[in-house]
């Protein structure tokens, strides 16, 4: 599915470039897997070849996406009513998804919410991971610059 030297997206932990392709053995069983070497946090971290579709590891978004993604920060409403222990879990399973679009609205509610009331240091730290998360994405496509994906992240 995925070759070497290809980016992609790993939920939780971001943007990732595959740098190899190793067969190991482990506990006696003989696999190949992909070796990610993760841009955030300069972790190496091993996933088995078939194991890559439950993973929710997906490539990089690319540029027809982005309109959407910047449809999602000007528009849609947040829940701003859930207690935020029921808004740290729905927070936590969108961006468990892989998804990006479920990513953005994370950032997108949470940055309201600071700039209305404030978060806790729960929200706050999801926050900065998540929008960590996006903009360590937004930069690899082709055709946008950072200072792009300020201007509306």
């Amino acid at each position: 599915m995925f070759e070497i030297g290809d980016n992609i997206v790993y939920p939780m932990h971001g943007v990732g470039i595959i740098k190899a392709i190793e067969e190991k053995e482990i506990s006696g069983e003989k696999q190949q897997y992909y070796v990610i070497k993760m841009l955030i946090g300069n972790m190496q971290i091993m996933i088995p070849t078939g194991k890559i579709l439950s993973s929710s590891i997906r490539p990089v978004t690319d540029i027809i996406a982005l309109k959407h993604i910047i449809n999602i920060f000007q528009h849609g409403e947040s829940d701003r009513l859930l207690p935020w222990k029921q808004r740290y879990k729905v927070n936590t399973d969108k961006i468990n998804t892989g998804k990006i679009q479920e990513c953005t609205e994370v950032v997108r509610d949470l940055i309201r919410m600071k700039k209305e009331q404030g978060l806790n240091s729960s929200e706050k730290k999801m926050l900065d991971n998540a929008h960590e998360f996006l903009i360590s994405e937004l930069v690899l496509i082709k055709g946008i610059t950072v200072n792009q994906i300020k201007s509306f992240c």
